[in-house]
């Protein structure tokens, strides 16, 4: 989201209001690389949150569930990082640049069109066609209906089997609270993903379906109101996470005040800051869930830093 908004956003800005491409061509692939790899990342990522839900639910205690190594938290973010750029690959080859002259102001105005280059190999260039030709199809089920029928699923799961739990066990009441705070904030990204991403699937049918009769303002109109839904949701998602997500709001607003105290807090900073460690330490994360048998012993902690 934060790469979106830094290299695709400013990119954009400039070229509706020069009408003159920043970067020419190189910009022309990496914007819509980067912005598909966007939404691969948080499909994939959506459905990694709700199977880590159902593995969560599926746990027979919670004092059992065993702290999730950092090695298989990298591994997993590796496999959705590497998978989504590979699948946006095609991207870099379907587009490039070129010009138009306007017949009014003679006025040279430079965008970006979806047409592979001749210069690729012939084999390279029929797999872009085929590309270019399911991709709005593609986008659809992949970008679309699959992180939401995922997370859909996931949940209603979830909810089935802690149903069948609550009947036959009584859990803690912190517990349950805490699954339940952190099942509203995948549902809550996964609502602010489907509400940004379906103007442009729609745009994306009407214009396929409908292209020879729309006039090229229109159709840069609506390629324009799609990115900047897309610019939205890169905002809202990272703000929404941290208001819903307690732990990490907390880690977030602590680094802040630490950057703004100079790093160098007094001493009942500093205890106050080991207490709230404690406090985020012993919460549930969203990634993973850590054993509440007992908590860690009190360290002596210098800075929060």
């Amino acid at each position: 989201d934060f790469l979106i908004l830094f290299f695709c956003l400013p990119v954009v800005i400039f070229n509706e209001i020069t009408k003159k491409r920043l970067l020419g061509d190189v910009s022309c692939r990496i914007v819509p690389f980067m912005e598909v790899s966007s939404l691969g990342v948080t499909t994939f990522s959506l459905c990694a949150l709700g199977i880590d839900r159902f593995h969560v639910a599926t746990s027979p205690q919670a004092s059992a569930r065993p702290i999730e190594h950092c090695q298989s938290i990298i591994a997993k973010l590796a496999v959705i990082w590497v998978g989504s750029m590979t699948l946006s690959v095609p991207e870099i080859l379907l587009w490039q640049l070129a010009q138009d002259t306007s017949p009014v102001s003679g006025v040279v105005t430079e965008y970006c069109t979806m047409k592979p280059s001749s210069n690729l190999p012939e084999s390279v260039y029929s797999l872009v066609l085929t590309y270019q030709n399911a991709r709005m199809w593609w986008y659809f089920g992949c970008y679309f209906c699959l992180p939401i029928l995922f997370t859909v699923s996931c949940q209603l799961v979830t909810r089935r089997i802690s149903g069948t739990e609550k009947k036959t066990e009584c859990r803690g009441t912190k517990h349950s609270q805490c699954e339940s705070h952190l099942n509203c904030t995948i549902i809550g990204l996964t609502i602010i993903y489907g509400l940004c991403t379906t103007p442009e699937n729609v745009c994306n049918i009407v214009v396929a379906y409908m292209s020879p009769d729309m006039s090229k303002q229109t159709l840069d109109l609506l390629n324009l109101i799609n990115q900047f839904f897309l610019f939205f949701k890169c905002s809202v998602t990272p703000v929404l996470l941290l208001c819903l997500c307690r732990p990490l709001g907390q880690a977030f607003m602590d680094c802040c005040c630490c950057c703004c105290e100079g790093c160098s807090p007094d001493t009942a900073s500093s205890e106050g800051s080991a207490d709230s460690k404690l406090k985020t330490e012993m919460s549930s994360s969203i990634f993973f869930d850590k054993p509440r048998e007992s908590p860690p012993p009190l360290l002596a902690l210098g800075t929060p830093c």
